[in-house]
């Protein structure tokens, strides 16, 4: 793996993919605000850091050449396994992209996030791949009562004109039609908290 490139690798187009992700997770569920902390587990090379800057952002990642390569570029990324990682204080919000299928043990992995996150953890839910009301239960059984979700469009590889991925994020907020949609392609957003 060439993780020199990794983020262009793995995105067709990273700028409008992580700047609406970032977005959503600034204002999806509670609000994110200035100066917050924000761990994020899983982060790859931690490109997502590029998008959220007023934030004090903390990657995780458990490979090391991820977290080599996030040094290169200025961002603050330590070397762990998401499901054992504790900060050394709490943070505002936790994500989790791209990853859920790392948990040992789902139920537990959440109640461990919820130990050191104050505020709300916004992760990436793949309706295909999950039955959505089994993760809602365990998120509330793990100490996250209120979630939010809200379909993500934004294809990870594929570029799109601006016009066409600009309507896909309108689309989002289409309510059925959304839904339909996720029984075939995309994901939800979700955004959990106590």
């Amino acid at each position: 793996m060439n993780v020199e490139t990794w983020t262009d690798r793995e995105y067709a187009d990273p700028v409008p993919y992580l700047r609406h992700r970032a977005e959503l997770i600034r204002s999806l569920g509670p609000a994110l605000e200035d100066g917050d902390r924000l761990v994020d587990l899983a982060c790859g090379d931690g490109g997502l850091a590029d998008f959220l800057p007023e934030v004090e952002y903390l990657g995780i990642d458990a490979d090391p050449r991820m977290v080599e390569e996030a040094a290169s570029k200025g961002r603050t990324v330590v070397h762990a396994d998401l499901n054992d990682f504790t900060p050394d204080r709490p943070a505002a919000a936790t994500t989790l992209f791209r990853a859920l299928y790392y948990t040992r043990d789902r139920r537990a992995f959440l109640r461990h996030i919820a130990s050191y996150t104050e505020r709300k953890l916004v992760f990436d839910l793949n309706p295909r791949q999950y039955r959505v009301d089994d993760v809602l239960a365990d998120l509330r059984a793990a100490g996250w009562p209120n979630h939010s979700l809200r379909p993500f469009f934004v294809p990870q590889t594929r570029a799109l004109p601006g016009s066409i991925g600009a309507a896909l994020v309108l689309a989002e907020r289409t309510g059925p039609p959304a839904r339909l949609a996720l029984r075939y392609r995309f994901t939800y957003l979700v955004a959990a908290w106590k």
